[in-house]
């Protein structure tokens, strides 16, 4: 089978491989597509993410989907969900297994991830998806899920007024899901063609840096999600955050580390929410969202490449002039 892994930093290579061997409880899964996310690209491009650096050839990608080859899903579209906690530790059987420890990632760390043509993975986290869905928004079923749980953590009411700092896929599907929610949405993103998608998403305000300022000082959002893990979006959200409101931190930094305003977020009473991964309750409700058409996902992939062109797609994505690049493998 094809694989593309990465061998050091700007380095992935297409190559042949056997395909992995079965295992009790999982199935074989022929892949379909692979979403590119901001966590790949720190791994391309810096050869690792936070503490967890590459320690041998890696096979990217953890938004998945593809078609089960056995097992009781045998035939089935399906998405992948790509963490695999231990189930067993007191944070698992509490209902927590997103942040479990010991906790086993796609494409992180050690743990092969899909992009590959062939996957065997627990039949537990395969999700069913409806015949005809097509494999690219399946794929970004995973980041949707993120972006359910993160807007779960906010606490947003109802048709509130809601801040979301970087427009990414991530930050971009923030605005689509608190827009249904009759929410007021205020976008803030330096590049141009963001701002254009954020208000095809549903944002009502779209705001370059430098017109932040002038707007936070008017006017300000009970929440702000920020999406860009960088520390001038963590000090935009301190800005455009209204006095005893909450900021939802889901970007990555590119060092293992963003720079707080103390000062600012002290005087306004902010309370600091982080974002890791998400709950499995939360991609089930991002399936269910994204299925009946609540959710609408097609327009964010700008661009597709097949598995031999993955290094490009890479490229792409690191150039940030689309949106969803997304690597076909079907």
């Amino acid at each position: 089978m094809r694989v593309a892994r990465l061998h050091a930093a700007g380095d992935l290579q297409v190559a042949d491989e056997p395909p992995p061997e079965t295992s009790p409880g999982c199935s074989r899964v022929r892949m379909l597509s692979v979403g590119l996310c901001g966590s790949d690209l720190h791994w391309f491009t810096e050869g690792g993410i936070g503490d967890a650096v590459l320690n041998g050839p890696l096979v990217p990608g953890h938004e998945m989907s593809g078609r089960a080859l056995d097992g009781p899903l045998a035939g089935t579209l399906v998405g992948v969900d790509p963490a695999i906690p231990c189930g067993r530790c007191p944070v698992c059987l509490r209902g927590d297994g997103h942040l479990c420890a010991a906790v086993a990632f796609a494409g992180h760390a050690g743990l092969d991830g899909g992009m590959r043509e062939e996957l065997v993975w627990p039949t537990s986290l395969l999700h069913p998806l409806p015949d005809g869905y097509d494999s690219a928004q399946a794929a970004l079923l995973e980041p949707l899920g993120v972006a359910v749980h993160a807007l779960d953590l906010s606490h947003l009411r109802t048709a509130a007024t809601v801040g979301v700092v970087g427009c990414g896929p991530i930050g971009l599907m923030l605005v689509h899901l608190a827009a249904a929610l009759g929410a007021r949405v205020v976008a803030s993103e330096p590049l141009t063609h963001r701002r254009e998608a954020a208000v095809r998403a549903g944002a009502e305000v779209t705001l370059a840096p430098e017109e932040r300022d002038g707007w936070a000082e008017r006017d300000g959002c009970p929440v702000v999600f920020e999406a860009a893990g960088a520390d001038d979006a963590v000090a935009a959200a301190a800005a455009l955050v209204a006095p005893g409101g909450r900021i939802v931190l889901l970007g990555i930094p590119e060092r293992d580390s963003l720079t707080l305003h103390a000062s600012v977020l002290r005087r306004k009473g902010i309370t600091l929410a982080f974002v890791r991964r998400m709950t499995e309750d939360a991609y089930v409700r991002g399936i269910r969202l994204a299925t009946s058409g609540v959710v609408e996902l097609s327009w964010l992939t700008t661009h597709r490449f097949d598995l031999d062109r993955a290094a490009d797609a890479f490229a792409v994505a690191v150039r940030r002039s689309g949106l969803k690049v997304v690597v076909d493998l079907g």
